[in-house]
């Protein structure tokens, strides 16, 4: 997760297991903003990331490259 001052961008995030969050408050109300690819922060994500721990390894292992784009 990254905190991000501006609007998330899902841009920013494609192909990787982050999601940028933007918190504002105007006003008095308070406006949570999220941006996430969720063909990698889905199943396939939650995948590698329990593997990952079931073997031991650190859970971030394998998540932090940008995935691959089907041609």
């Amino acid at each position: 997760m990254h905190l991000v001052g501006d609007t998330p961008r899902v841009a920013a995030v494609v192909g990787s297991n982050f999601c940028d969050i933007a918190v504002h408050e105007k006003h008095g109300n308070v406006v949570v903003m999220a941006a996430l690819d969720n063909l990698v922060k889905g199943m396939a994500g939650q995948a590698v990331q329990s593997l990952n721990l079931a073997l031991g390894y650190n859970e971030t292992v394998g998540l932090h490259f940008a995935g691959a784009y089907p041609v």
